[in-house]
């Protein structure tokens, strides 16, 4: 079985890293990270868990911890790997004193696979902009936080945005709208919405898979070319995303009628594409840029120290990077949260940090205050909703930089909760599960 370890890091401890036994002392909380930073999607999950690790660095350096407690992490390699991933999660839970506190696998195929698990190990698991997006109802999955906004929030923010374009989406009857979608769980996952949409608003929508990683797509974009879309929505990651912007630029379609999903908006996808991603647009919850104090915090605090995660530093403030310090920005949230019911100064347990992240409100005071203005959007979790947000900005591509041109922007918020709460009950009745009473957890 092929899978590595990262040693975590102990900052202020006698050494780095963790004992041989994985156990940390009683004054720290261990984060297990499945983490990716090899194979076609390397360069995304580094940039990912480089902002993510140096978030919480800074959190030690500068704050001693979370009201005294130290976070240490360790980082288990899945090669963005189903199969690697669950081994990642088995390997990490029973880390630290009080166990793994929270399971994110940035991976809509690897949350799949463990979606059972968590709820039997009782470790909560946060998709932040990925997974499975009926996990939103949280009287059907309490263990599953697919927090910000899901991927059916997106797809109907897009729709949005293109419907904006045209002068209404009333206008979009009798458009065509292409989907070049990375031929997983994770590309299918907007397909019910899209079709939906489609229905409502009268677009034709043509799906059109791209095996994995993508990086040959000559057949589909002569399908494109055949079928002229008035836009093409990119669902793509890694390879694919550059590939697809190249390709395009080839067959001579505008880029600026390319609209991308959040994965599909960073610079590893128009850095390597060169001057066929200029004018390309795609959706995101968190800009590009080094001008936020918290990333100016982090660039103090730890990367004056030398002790940065990013071994190429001029990625720090990218979409991916920033993405990753708003991991640990929830991350560590949730932990003050539940501190403030079960006590600070020792670490917490996984059922103590879902009922942190299920009260977790993130408003424009505490982003503020967290030097986060402005960085991602406001945002509150109930027992109902895990989603919390769903909203997005969209961002286009200059040729060197990215350039927000949208306020946020909402999805369709009728019918996706709709459209969740259908799902999880389907679910719910599959599996023999009785939805919990809301009412009773207040």
């Amino acid at each position: 079985m092929k899978f590595s370890l990262r040693k975590s890091m102990v900052v202020g401890a006698a050494v780095t890293g963790l004992l041989a036994t994985g156990y940390a002392a009683a004054q720290e909380q261990f984060v297990g990270l499945a983490s990716y930073r090899v194979g076609p999607f390397g360069s995304n999950g580094a940039s990912l868990y480089g902002g993510w690790i140096d978030y919480m660095q800074m959190v030690n350096e500068r704050d001693g911890g979370v009201n005294g407690v130290k976070l240490t992490w360790e980082e288990c390699e899945t090669e963005y790997n189903n199969a690697r991933g669950v081994e990642c999660y088995e390997r990490l839970k029973n880390r630290g004193a009080t166990g793994n506190s929270v399971f994110q696998p940035l991976s809509t195929g690897i949350t799949y696979s463990v979606l059972d698990r968590v709820a039997q190990d009782k470790i909560p698991m946060v998709t932040i902009g990925y997974g499975r997006t009926d996990a939103a109802d949280g009287r059907v999955f309490p263990w599953v936080f697919p927090m910000i906004t899901t991927y059916w929030s997106q797809a109907s923010a897009i729709v949005n945005y293109i419907g904006s374009k045209e002068g209404g989406n009333e206008k979009l009857k009798g458009k065509k709208i292409a989907l070049l979608f990375h031929d997983s769980a994770y590309g299918r996952e907007s397909h019910a919405v899209l079709d939906k949409l489609a229905e409502r608003y009268g677009y034709e929508l043509t799906k059109i898979p791209v095996a994995n990683p993508g990086n040959e797509q000559q057949a589909q974009w002569l399908q494109i070319r055949q079928l002229r879309p008035d836009y093409t929505i990119l669902w793509g990651w890694g390879v694919m995303n550059p590939t697809a912007l190249r390709t395009a630029a080839r067959t001579g379609y505008p880029r600026e009628k390319i609209v991308g999903v959040w994965w599909s908006g960073s610079e590893e996808d128009t850095i390597p594409a060169g001057d066929a991603a200029k004018g390309y647009v795609a959706a995101g919850f968190n800009p590009a840029g080094k001008n936020f104090p918290v990333v100016q915090d982090i660039q103090k605090h730890v990367y004056a120290k030398n002790r940065g995660n990013m071994e190429d530093k001029d990625r720090v403030g990218s979409v991916l990077y920033n993405r990753g310090v708003v991991h640990g920005i929830i991350t560590v949230e949730a932990m003050r949260v539940a501190q403030e019911k079960f006590g600070k100064g020792k670490p917490l347990t996984g059922e103590q940090m879902r009922w942190g992240f299920e009260n977790l409100k993130i408003d424009e005071k505490r982003l503020a205050a967290l030097g986060a203005s402005g960085f991602m959007p406001e945002m509150q979790i109930t027992c109902e909703d895990h989603e919390g947000a769903g909203m997005v900005k969209f961002q286009q591509w200059d040729g060197a930089k990215w350039n927000v041109v949208s306020d946020w922007v909402k999805g369709d918020r009728q019918l996706v909760r709709g459209m969740i709460e259908e799902s999880a009950a389907a679910y719910a009745k599959e599996k023999g599960i009785t939805p919990r009473d809301c009412s009773k957890e207040m």
